[in-house]
């Protein structure tokens, strides 16, 4: 393993197994290929190029990402900051990134657990496939990738836990591959937000009543990462002024995405479908909780202020849905974590580090924990960090 920075102090949390409910994967250039059937081994994500030059591509040489590895830890355990790690390759950052063996190992010099695992190449909401004009392959786009997570997940001794990919371009086929991924034993599902943005019916619509059907019934997790859509992903966007630099439309942009996440949860919580699906479970994945206390407020009043009791009758008010359905995950923030929780409730909140993308927490995971957390009781350290995660994953944890 390549050299790292010192390990983090344990002793704070050493009785805990600590569940990190954000990390991401950077997949390994042959995931697809190694795995696919004949027909599809030339067609499938696969990297084409030498060098910097190098890109993935899908069916005859659509492009749907470049080779960055979206990782800032750099081969011999430093963190870049800024925007050095753009020009990155997978030969230039931590193993960790892309080798699970090297991630479990990582894992015991933090004091972590367990990670929910998250993709890159096909977008945080496996957006990216919709490039890609033939609907079989685009389904056996999704499935190989589900198919590896299923094997990472057995390899790690059920430590890495992926959530697996929806192809939400389809509903029936998306019903199918819940059913799928949680035959497989995979523990949720991380879903796109706006299945809308190419004229499918928005996720409050009738017409997806089988997919949210078959998340309640199997109990698996459905989790909104940020950027989950063409709609929300908008990291150099609308979100920084023409004028700011590259720099300050990363900073921009990267914030802005965080409280995304707010419109897909209110959009949820004002749709209904908690009425008719009592044991759905949704995750706000990389999205912060300072905002939600705000939210939720805004949500109640403006219920009532808009009569919109009278075009979709709720059974509870707005807010109520988000303690029995929401969970919400923290990671670089003080200030909510200090003096928001009782607020949002310590039974809807998580903890994640974002390993190993930009503003994740990576070298000071434990320094962290124990700044924010060091003023919370014992019940409240053993709920967050780990006590929720389990019980909403399914995770058994060690004796």
């Amino acid at each position: 393993m390549a050299a790292t920075s010192p390990a983090s102090d344990t002793s704070q949390t050493s009785e805990l197994s600590i569940i990190d409910v954000d990390a991401h994967i950077t997949e390994a250039h042959d995931l697809w290929t190694s795995r696919a059937p004949a027909s599809f081994k030339d067609r499938v994500p696969r990297v084409v190029g030498s060098g910097a030059d190098r890109a993935w591509v899908v069916d005859r040489d659509i492009q749907i990402s470049t080779t960055n590895p979206s990782s800032v830890i750099k081969r011999d355990g430093d963190k870049s900051r800024g925007i050095d790690f753009f020009g990155f390759q997978i030969e230039d950052v931590h193993e960790a990134s892309y080798d699970m063996k090297a991630r479990v190992q990582l894992l015991d010099q933090f004091g972590l657990y367990a990670q929910i695992l998250y993709p890159n190449v096909a977008g945080f909401g496996s957006q990216n496939f919709m490039k890609v004009e033939d609907s079989n392959l685009r389904l056996a786009c999704a499935q190989i990738y589900n198919d590896a997570m299923a094997e990472t997940q057995a390899n790690s001794n059920n430590r890495l836990l992926p959530m697996a990919l929806m192809p939400w371009w389809n509903i029936e086929q998306s019903v199918a591959e819940v059913a799928r991924a949680k035959e497989m034993g995979l523990k949720g599902i991380v879903m796109c937000s706006d299945p809308d943005s190419i004229g499918l019916p928005d996720l409050a619509e009738d017409a997806w009543k089988p997919f949210w059907d078959a998340c309640n019934d199997t109990g698996m997790t459905v989790n909104f990462h940020i950027g989950a859509s063409e709609t929300s992903f908008n990291m150099f966007g609308r979100a920084a002024w023409p004028s700011m630099g590259m720099r300050r439309k990363l900073a921009l942009g990267s914030a802005a995405l965080f409280v995304e996440n707010s419109r897909v949860t209110s959009n949820m919580i004002y749709s209904g479908i908690f009425d008719r699906c009592p044991d759905l479970k949704i995750v706000s994945v990389e999205s912060g909780i300072g905002w939600i206390p705000f939210v939720l407020e805004s949500l109640d009043y403006e219920w009532e202020e808009t009569a919109a009791q009278e075009e979709m009758p709720l059974q509870k008010k707005p807010s109520e849905y988000f303690r029995d359905h929401f969970w919400g995950c923290f990671w670089f923030e003080k200030a909510a974590p200090k003096h928001l929780i009782d607020v949002i409730g310590e039974d809807n909140v998580l903890f994640e580090t974002d390993f190993p993308h930009p503003t994740c927490l990576y070298p000071n995971v434990q320094e962290y924990i124990a700044e924010v957390t060091a003023g919370w009781s014992e019940t409240r350290k053993r709920k967050i960090l780990q006590d929720n995660a389990a019980a909403l994953y399914g995770i058994e944890l060690p004796a």
